[in-house]
């Protein structure tokens, strides 16, 4: 059962009796509702009177009302209104834009705008290049969706995927400090032609931005986007759903190993889920060493010779399950070493888990609900990773892209290669440091400054290695 978190939280403004006894009666009302108070404010003092605003995290909607109804029965209590902090957070949008420089004078309209930025201007004719030092490229990275795969949501389009891509934005500039805009395309999501709509738009974007972060987009759309603007376009481009996820998950796994003394080659892993994430996360496992992959998805395992694979599935088959395993997630998972799980809710039991190897591992990363609750795997999975912030271990991709932007524009890169993916996973496993090691720490916190630093450096050093720079000498 989900437990009170800050997404549905509220802040209840009451006038309360100012009597002994009532704010007591009050606090009891909302915690036998289930509700959680995080803060207790008073607003103001009149006469007998005070009105107090009270957060109070809940599960859900129905929640709310439930708890606001036990606070309006206690006695000495009127509820003047009910705001949703989450609402509240989102009013007018998340981000603005923002001037770098000071415009006080006649100079300084001179130098930023007309006459003198026509310098400038002429420059960049003359040297398309250094568009990359003297515009906002050198920094910025286009968040671009379709709106056709949006969280757990699905297909909503783009202007509900808006919320999702401004705090995409806010987290590039919270965490590296990259200038990120969220480009929300109105395409025909079921002419297979939308998919050169998307890549299309994408192109014709370049000239503003130094690379492009794809976020939302459906499989098997997402696999032919990504592949195409790789190849047409001059800047790193990222499928944040597939790499994002694929490199935090290989970082987890790396200190998970350890905790439980395995080897990545000596690892059998359950796969739920072949789609974006779920292909990725193959791929790099494979990289990694990993020699016995088993992808499920709705009609169970993919094996080479099924009939009803698109062309990702059709790559999975090929390259996975070398022992053409069949059935059911219940019927691949005896022997398993690690499950990883980006599927749904409830999708595996305690008796699933008694059936794994020795000491196993298990990432439940559905959102909110994973496939398996930590406390049901407790006492049998030797460590358990999710996607939630209210457990230990969240895999969570702001561990991985911030860095990896970071370091690409750092490097000036011009794609993102296998090893620069790698290198982000490596340090972000790195950053835990081994004498803190232990079953419910493999993975930092998105907090950590370090994470982004270490990512950058080694992504950086991995283009350079690569030679996928603009300038091999670029710092």
């Amino acid at each position: 059962m989900a437990t009170p978190n800050a997404s549905y939280s509220v802040r209840i403004r009451a006038q309360i009796v100012n009597q002994p006894g009532t704010l007591g009666r009050l606090a009891t009302a909302i915690g036998e509702a289930g509700g959680n108070i995080s803060a207790l404010d008073i607003v103001e003092v009149t006469g007998d009177h005070m009105v107090r605003d009270i957060t109070v995290f809940a599960v859900d909607d129905s929640h709310v009302e439930r708890i606001r109804d036990a606070v309006d029965a206690v006695e000495g209590v009127t509820v003047q209104s009910v705001r949703d902090r989450t609402f509240l957070m989102h009013e007018g949008g998340k981000i603005e834009v923002v001037s770098k420089i000071p415009l006080q004078s006649r100079d300084d309209l001179s130098m930023a705008y007309t006459p003198g930025v026509a310098r400038v201007c002429r420059a960049i004719a003359e040297d398309p290049g250094e568009v990359h030092k003297f515009t906002i490229k050198k920094n910025s990275v286009a968040i671009v969706t379709d709106g056709t795969a949006v969280l757990g949501l699905g297909d909503i389009g783009p202007e509900a995927s808006l919320p999702v891509m401004e705090g995409k934005a806010l987290l590039f500039r919270e965490f590296a400090g990259i200038d990120a805009f969220p480009i929300c395309l109105r395409l025909d999501r079921e002419d297979p032609a939308g998919a050169d709509q998307l890549v299309e738009a994408v192109e014709r974007l370049e000239p503003v931005f130094g690379g492009v972060n794809l976020e939302d987009v459906a499989a098997p759309r997402c696999f032919d986007v990504e592949e195409r603007l790789k190849d047409s376009l001059g800047i790193p481009v990222f499928h944040d759903d597939q790499h994002g996820t694929a490199v935090v998950v290989l970082a987890a796994l790396q200190n998970a190993l350890k905790v439980v003394d395995k080897a990545m080659t000596d690892l059998k892993v359950v796969i739920a889920g072949v789609g974006a994430a779920g292909v990725a996360i193959a791929k790099i496992l494979m990289q990694a060493g990993v020699p016995n992959v088993i992808g499920v998805d709705r009609k169970g395992a993919v094996y080479e010779g099924r009939s009803d694979l698109n062309a990702a599935k059709q790559w999975f088959a090929e390259h996975t399950n070398p022992e053409s395993r069949k059935g059911a997630i219940h019927e691949v998972m005896p022997g398993a070493d690690v499950f990883v799980g980006v599927s749904g809710p409830g999708l595996i039991t305690r008796d699933d888990l008694r059936v794994m190897h020795d000491d196993p591992i298990v990432f439940a990363l559905a959102n909110p609900d994973p496939e398996i609750l930590p406390e049901e795997a407790t006492g049998l999975a030797a460590v358990i990773a999710t996607g939630r912030s209210d457990y230990p271990n969240q895999i969570n991709n702001v561990l991985c892209f911030p860095g990896i932007f970071r370091g690409a524009l750092d490097a000036g890169a011009t794609a993102i290669t296998e090893n620069m993916k790698l290198a982000a996973a490596e340090a972000i496993a790195a950053t835990v440091p081994d004498d803190e090691l232990a079953a419910s720490y493999i993975v930092p916190s998105v907090f950590n400054k370090r994470v982004v630093e270490l990512v950058a450096a080694g992504v950086a050093e991995a283009a350079r290695a690569d030679g996928v720079v603009r300038d091999p000498g670029a710092a």
